[in-house]
């Protein structure tokens, strides 16, 4: 075998380790609960908010997931979508201020929804569908605290929220944006729902740039895994 072929599949081989460790550090892995889209218009209607929960685990699954809903401004018309290997528990509240709507007077709603009896395995991820009839139209933006339990009991509190101009919080809680209109890709207007295509577009954002700088960082890696490899080989002639 040739030195240059040597050579080549030794900065082959660099890379390829490079991208492993990549891969399977903590920092890549390392996601938050998040909602998507992550902006709707106010008072919007009739739209689905997909709750991401990845495993951040390396040996422990996700089994339990409680998600809380404000109440002080309220969805109206929650329904929660049937998930495989899942069972959901929903909790209604008496509000403290109803709302009027055309249909009525709401005295109720939803304030909790708990996902069990299913599994996130480590390294993997779920998304939670929620179905609302209506946001509300005065406020600038929801939080969703969400609790996620680990079948080895570990608890991990999604609850913090981060102060205007502040950095973001260790476990910070999913924010959804209420806007005057619809300025985000993916957000719904009044009496219209987001499609599958933009949620997926605006749902996946965040992991396609951490794999894309990642990738660029295995191919520096690599190239300079390479570049070694040759001035070894021309060095050993």
């Amino acid at each position: 075998m040739s030195r240059a072929h040597t050579a080549l599949r030794r900065a082959g081989l660099g890379t390829a380790l490079a991208a492993a460790a990549l891969l399977t550090a903590p920092g890549v892995a390392s996601a938050h609960v998040t909602v998507h889209p992550d902006s709707y218009a106010k008072g919007a209607t009739d739209g689905v908010l997909s709750f991401r929960v990845p495993d951040e685990s390396d040996t422990a699954s996700t089994t339990k997931v409680q998600l809380f809903l404000p109440t002080d401004h309220p969805l109206l018309g929650v329904l929660v979508s049937p998930h495989d290997g899942w069972t959901a528990t929903v909790t209604d509240t008496k509000l403290k201020t109803p709302v009027k709507t055309d249909d009525g007077t709401i005295t109720d709603a939803v304030s909790e929804i708990t996902w069990t009896g299913g599994k996130v395995a480590p390294g993997h991820y779920e998304d939670f569908d929620v179905a609302f009839g209506q946001l509300p139209d005065d406020t600038a933006e929801l939080t969703f605290k969400t609790l996620q339990t680990y079948s080895d009991g570990k608890v991990v509190r999604w609850i913090e929220e981060a102060a205007k101009g502040d950095e973001e919080p260790e476990n910070p809680a999913p924010v959804l944006k209420l806007t005057s209109a619809a300025t985000a890709s993916g957000t719904a207007t009044k009496g219209s729902v987001a499609t599958p295509a933009a949620t997926k577009a605006s749902a996946s954002d965040s992991t396609a740039r951490g794999l894309g700088a990642a990738g660029l960082v295995v191919g520096v890696l690599g190239l300079a895994a390479g570049a070694f490899a040759v001035v070894r080989s021309r060095t050993a002639k």
